[in-house]
């Protein structure tokens, strides 16, 4: 069998509102397979397609039919064995959900029988049992058989369903034409078809072979039926008219010579596919009912494409093959993988390629074939060009085979509700597009053209006779133009050089190859032209598609729900990108010989050729009008041929993002396009994304259109829409949506080449186009060049359109002037692609606009100061600054610049400016920072120090670094935060110290929490009410003995901290008395005295801290012992006298002694914390302590003490407070002092020094009676008694014992008598009575003598 193909048309495929518009379904088959395809004009459809293999039955002629029920489509297939019925869904169901699946209806299906009848064979409604039924229809009794005759076998079947009964056409071989009724199963008609054409005896005879039948059926004018009846070299169509049970002859139409592949009829019109004697595909047309000339209207067929391909020797065969492989429509992507899979003698399979990885397979195939055939390791460079033309040139052939193959047509498919008319191959279908005027006379054949209808043409027929005879003068020189020739045209378009010389070389070639005398053929056909210059400039009119901005840009209207995917499927941006194609293609040819012939007549001069009264003047005008023309449609027909490359969506995403940056991300133009598998052209995107929806916006919203119905007619729409579409693509039209479409979806390759052949003759939107090829720059990381043509299109601001959006302001933005606004935009745009250099550069060009406008220059300079100041030009940043009129964003700049010098590091800089009438914003910026950022990390106290001692300003920078110090003792509480205080405070000393001596103060710095930095949240208490904040503080000067304290406590911490890193946290800002209790805990005495020396402190806290480390080593263990070592050795001892090893709590009762030594106090302050700290410890008291009281009583008086007068005997009591109170009574001729003694700790009495001023055994009794230690005291007593009278009197430091020649002595009666009373008190004890008695005894032997030794002491007085 052979193959074949068809096609079904929904009913409602012409219906705008239908869910099945636009679409169909063919189907094709091949032996036993059969391949359905359901086709979209309006969406893409996935998994449309579907393969049927019915094993060893192959498919009959005609065999495949679909039929709509209410919710499915019946496929009715037909083998020569078996008959099969499928339901598919409907695709109604997929937008209408109220549909139910019902399935009814019986399957009919009608063959012709051997014996002259006909099978009908009946399937069962799907939902109903039943079995399968056959029929046969034929004559059923002799005399009816008598009177129809013998019924030969039918060739070809029709029918139609009429009225609940199925009608059965069936032609014969007898040339007749029978008409059955299934219902009555009985023939109703029978006709001679041979009646209506010229017959002979010979073709009467002869049985047919070659008649086909086909039906034509419509609402209103009824049921048609064309018949081809087959004659060897003859053939004829015959259109008849069904009349009930008759015929009524329309027409018979004489066929031409070729053989008939395929006819389809529709009520008006008959389309007839033919072969003709080369294999070459033939496809007319004719109207039968309105043609009475019988003349057949051609249709012009996409060629083949060309079996040789030209490569020059300086081209690259592999480039040139590749380019013309993969054009757009030349080669399928079928054919191309089928070639690759024979020329890799199939290795491998290459299936469901795209197109940029099947171009990379076949690249790879024949190289790999080259390289492996060649055997030489050396050949000449010719003699590998050749070789690779020779393996690119075989691999073309296969291509071209596969191609011939698969596009060898099948059949026509009509689609009866619309008038589409598609053309069915054996690996894809073709649609076929209403030719213009213009282009239908170029394309026609001379006999075709000799026998045109003029008044078809033009309503003057003069005029369309003028036309018709330039036209042929236009195809007489395309005819003779060769290859070479035609190359050099299109190399002058492409290199950009003037049309006009390319024609005038190819006019030059022409008359000097002239060898068929064409030149005198076309100066006759001049010389018929009665007005050859308004011929051109008709011919001019109809090519041109320049429109004004009002009727290219209308309003784009929101599109209804059932026109928004009109028209937006691939397949019809392929068919109308397509003609457009074509259009241009046949139109370049047309205005290239037009240009050839407008330089033929300028040669020939010929007054009687231009016309009676033709300037010269009106044909130049019409040679400079042709040009550009020429220039339009190889722009096109470049950019339809050109492919559109697949972005990524990250790609597509940034691109969206700078867009938007020029607000132009909101427009029909920047829809980021579909990846496709197939190869897309740049129009083809352009017609998806944006301009399908103006023209459907044109053609269908706008008031007073002709296509408003509700139906669809191709060819009427396909017209208007090409028509609609070129006015968007063409170059000198206001509109510039195409380059815009290009830009926003990432086609800056193409969009680049495209301008690159627009600007040098095409004057509109030249601002336009240079800002595009600027964007092109960018992307190609050109930024120098972008920026000039960002320059030149600044001066198209305001004369185009799509500058005009651009500039657009922004809701509340300030108007400015037009080419400012453009400035604004290209700058937001390179400052977001981070090219400073150029946002500099364009912003001092933008300066120059903005000479009056402060607020423009403000910005400007705002923005040179920011990408200076990126780029680490600090000078030209600073000078920026300086310039800007603004004193805010000056301020913002200068808090930039601070900032951002800060973070490099790049101190000298920003100290070094000089900043005229901008010092005191400086200090302030850089103050608000420090106080603000974190000290540690930053820097901007030593950069404000170094900034006042650049100036000379040492007061300021003093002040700065001591709060600094401040700041860091109260906030970084770490051994780093104290090592930069005590820097800060030694700098700052510094600082004062370099003034003179009177201005050597500074102002005390406020706490963190007072300064006022500006946008700073309110302070808050607990409940969230705002603090108040005091609006005045005490003003607190120090000068430099007060900076030096300072520095000397923070060395302490610092001190403290490298001891003990723990007490960071507490010493960081701790007052002095804090300090001195941390060092004490941590056993830095030397420290903790030097600080209280300086800051006027007691001594007390130091002396009752170290007696307390000493009790605890004298009652801790060796771990105890070892630890103290750590702390001792940080203080000061002296070298060690005694011969045997210390322990460390020797060591430690001696450090307490050398200070008891070496700082005294007031009333024997610091002995007794000592001994009230060991006795409240019970520690009994060292016998170097008690001793240092012992040697203090009998010290006579040192010559510096003062002396007090006493007039009478006195008795000197203590009192609890530790006060000295002297009761003097009336001693005449005798003085007596008072003196008061230090102490001194030793182990010996030897060790003591000479100077002990405010200690005596006295105190040492009353401390003994404050603790309860009468056994203690008692025994004191007792020795001091005995010293008195002598007996070791050298252990108290009495020199001369009681004697009447003795200084004046005494004792503590008071204390004395309160220990009596304390052992009265406890006579219960036998211990305290025994010593009560004891004491007393000796008091009272004490009492006698001091008696004895006052009387002789009276009596011996002069």
């Amino acid at each position: 069998m052979n193959d074949s193909a068809g096609g079904f048309c929904y009913q409602e495929s012409a219906q705008l509102g239908a869910a099945t518009r636009n679409r169909w379904v063919r189907w094709s088959t091949s032996g036993d397979t059969v391949e359905l395809v359901e086709e979209s004009l309006d969406v893409n459809l996935l998994n449309n397609a579907v393969r049927l293999r019915i094993q060893g039955c192959p498919f009959l002629p005609g065999g495949i039919h679909l039929c709509e029920v209410q919710s499915h489509l019946v496929v009715l297939l037909l083998t020569a064995q078996t008959v099969h019925r499928l339901l598919l869904p409907h695709p109604a169901r997929l937008y209408r959900s109220g549909w139910l699946p019902t399935l009814e209806g019986e399957a009919l299906f009608a063959l012709p029988s051997a014996s002259g009848g006909i099978f009908v064979l009946k399937l069962p409604p799907p939902d109903a049992p039943g079995s399968v039924s056959v029929v046969e229809l034929k004559q059923s009794s002799v005399v009816q058989r008598f009177l129809t005759g013998w019924m030969p076998t039918a060739i070809s079947l029709s029918v139609h369903c009429l009225d609940h009964d199925a009608f059965l056409f069936a032609l014969c071989q007898d040339h007749k034409l029978r008409m059955w009724s299934y219902k009555d199963q009985m023939c109703l008609m029978v006709a001679d078809l041979l009646e209506f054409m010229p017959v002979s005896r010979d073709l009467r005879l002869a049985a047919g072979t070659g008649h086909r039948l086909r039906l034509a059926f419509s609402q209103s004018l009824g049921l048609y039926l064309g018949v081809y009846m087959h004659a060897p070299k003859r053939g004829q169509l015959v259109s008849t008219e069904s009349n009930r049970y008759s015929l009524d002859h329309i027409s018979s139409l004489f066929s031409s010579q070729e053989t008939l592949v395929d006819f389809a009829l529709t009520s008006a019109e008959i389309w007839a596919l033919w072969h003709n004697e080369e294999n070459q595909t033939v496809l007319k047309y004719i109207n039968f009912e309105q043609n009475v000339a019988g003349q057949w209207n051609q249709v012009f067929v996409q060629p083949l494409p060309e079996e040789e391909v030209t490569v020059r020797q300086d081209q690259d065969p592999r480039e040139i093959y590749l380019e013309y492989l993969f054009m757009p429509g030349r080669f399928t992507n079928a054919a191309i993988q089928k070639a690759l899979q024979i020329f890799s003698q199939g290795t491998e399979r290459h299936m469901d390629l795209t197109w940029d990885e099947l171009r990379k397979e076949v690249t790879l195939a024949v190289e790999n074939e080259f390289q492996g055939s060649v055997t030489e390791y050396e050949c000449s460079p010719e003699e590998f060009w050749q070789l690779q033309v020779e393996f690119w040139s075989k691999f073309y052939a296969c291509c071209l085979q596969y191609q011939e193959a698969l596009s060898r047509p099948l059949a026509l498919h009509v689609n009866p509700y619309t008038s589409m008319v598609c053309l069915l191959k054996k690996g894809s279908m073709s649609f076929l597009v209403p030719c213009s005027l213009v282009d239908h006379l170029y394309l026609l054949s001379n006999e075709h053209l000799l026998t045109e209808d003029d008044a078809a043409i033009f309503e003057d027929l003069e005029m369309s006779r003028d036309v018709v005879c330039l036209v042929q003068c236009l195809r007489l020189i395309g005819e003779s133009i060769s290859m070479e020739m035609a190359f050099i045209m299109e190399m002058a378009c492409s290199r950009l050089q003037p049309p006009e010389k390319a024609a005038e070389q190819i006019l030059e070639d022409l008359i000097a190859n002239d060898t068929e005398n064409v030149m005198e053929d076309i100066h006759s056909k001049l010389q018929e032209i009665r007005n050859p210059i308004h011929a051109i400039g008709l011919l001019i009119r109809e090519m041109d598609y320049e429109t004004d901005a009002d009727m290219e840009r209308a309003p784009h209207l929101a599109l209804r729900m059932n026109l928004a995917q009109l028209f937006g499927s691939s397949t019809a941006a392929h068919v109308v990108c397509g003609g457009v194609a074509k259009i241009c293609t046949v139109r370049f040819l047309l205005c290239r010989d037009l240009l050839i012939l407008q330089q033929l007549l300028l040669r020939l001069g010929d007054p009687m050729v231009l016309g009676g009264g033709q300037l010269f003047q009106s044909q130049q005008d019409l040679l400079h009008r042709t040009s550009p023309l020429l220039l339009s449609y190889f722009l096109i027909r470049w950019a339809s041929q050109c492919l559109a490359s697949d972005v990524p969506v990250d790609t597509l995403e940034s691109n969206l993002q700078h867009l938007s940056v020029l607000e132009l991300a909101d427009t029909t133009a920047l829809t980021p396009h579909k990846l496709v598998s197939g190869p897309q052209t740049i129009v083809e995107l352009f017609f998806q994304e944006v301009a399908r929806k103006h023209i459907i916006s044109r053609l269908f919203l706008q008031p007073n259109t002709s296509l408003a119905e509700t139906s669809l007619n191709w060819p009427h729409l396909i017209t208007s829409i090409v028509a609609d579409f070129l006015p968007l693509l063409w170059p000198s039209n206001p509109s510039f949506l195409f380059p815009e479409c290009l830009m926003g979806s990432c086609q800056y390759t193409q969009l680049q080449e495209y301008i690159r052949l627009l600007q040098p003759w095409c004057h509109v939107n030249m601002g336009s186009c240079c800002f595009m090829m600027g964007r092109c720059y960018l992307v190609m990381g050109e930024g120098h060049k972008a920026l000039d043509c960002f320059c030149q299109a600044a001066s198209e601001v305001g004369r185009e359109e799509f500058l005009d959006r651009l500039i657009q302001p922004e809701d509340g933005e300030v108007v400015s002037t037009p080419r400012l606004q453009y400035y604004n935009k290209v700058l937001r745009l390179l400052e977001m692609l981070g090219l400073p250099e150029l946002v500099i550069e364009l912003a001092t060009l933008a300066i120059m606009e903005s000479a009056d406008d402060w607020r423009s220059q403000a910005t400007l300079r705002t923005c040179i100061f920011k990408h200076h100041l990126d780029l680490g030009h600090n000078s030209e940043a600073y000078v920026a600054l300086t310039q800007n009129p603004d004193p805010g964003r000056q301020l913002d700049c200068l808090r930039q610049l601070v900032v951002v010098l800060c973070e490099r590091s790049q101190l000298q800089d920003l100290v070094e400016f000089p900043y005229v009438n901008l010092h005191n914003e400086v200090v302030g910026i850089i103050e608000s920072h420090a106080r603000a950022v974190d000290l540690m990390t930053h820097n901007y106290y030593e950069l404000l120090y170094a900034f006042h001692v650049y100036r000379h300003n040492y007061r300021k920078a003093g002040t700065v670094m001591f709060e600094y110090g401040m700041r860091l003792g109260r906030e970084v509480r770490t051994l780093r935060g104290l090592q930069k205080q005590g820097n800060c405070f030694l700098a700052a000393i510094n600082c004062l110290r370099l003034i003179r001596p009177e201005y050597a103060w500074i102002v005390q710095p406020a706490s963190g929490a007072v300064y006022e930095r500006p946008g700073a949240s309110p302070k808050r208490s607990h409940d969230g009410e705002c603090m108040a904040v005091p609006t005045t503080r005490q003003i607190e000067i120090l000068e430099l003995e007060d900076l030096e304290r300072e520095c000397l406590l923070a060395r302490i911490r610092l001190t403290l901290v490298e001891h003990d890193v723990s007490a960071a946290a507490v010493a960081g800002n701790s007052t002095p008395e804090e300090t001195v209790s941390l060092l004490v805990r941590a056993g830095l005495f030397d420290s903790a005295i030097t600080l209280c020396q300086t800051f006027k402190l007691p001594l007390t806290p130091i002396f009752e801290g170290l007696t307390f480390k000493c009790i605890k080593l004298q009652l801790g263990g060796d771990a105890a012992q070892a630890k103290a070592w750590d702390w001792l050795a940080a203080n000061q001892l002296s070298a060690l006298v005694t011969t045997k090893e210390s322990s460390a709590t020797d060591e430690a009762w001696r450090l307490l002694s050398s200070y008891l030594e070496r700082y005294p106090s007031q009333n024997s302050l610091y002995h007794r914390c000592v001994i009230n700290k060991l006795l409240a410890h019970g520690i009994p008291l060292p016998n170097w302590l008690i001793n240092s009281y012992k040697v203090r009583t009998g010290r006579q008086l040192s010559p510096k003490t003062p002396k007090f007068r006493l007039s009478q005997s006195c008795r000197i009591t203590f009192t609890p407070m530790d006060t000295c109170q002297v009761l003097c009574a009336q001693y005449r001729g005798s003085e007596q002092v008072l003196s008061a003694w230090s102490p001194s700790w030793s182990h010996s009495l030897a060790e003591f020094p000479s100077f002990w001023q405010e200690v005596d055994a006295a105190e040492l009794l009353r401390l003994y009676l404050n603790y309860d230690l009468l056994e203690e005291a008692v025994d004191l007593v007792l020795e001091y008694v005995d010293a008195v009278l002598g007996k070791g009197h050298q252990y108290f430091g009495i020199e001369v014992p009681l004697s009447p020649a003795s200084p004046t002595m005494w004792l503590p009666y008071t204390a004395i008598d309160q220990l009596l009373q304390a052992l009265r008190e406890s006579s219960a004890s036998e211990n305290s009575v025994v010593l009560y008695e004891k004491l007393n005894d000796r008091m009272e032997d004490y009492q006698q003598k001091v008696s004895v030794a006052t009387m002789e002491r009276l009596y011996c007085r002069p």
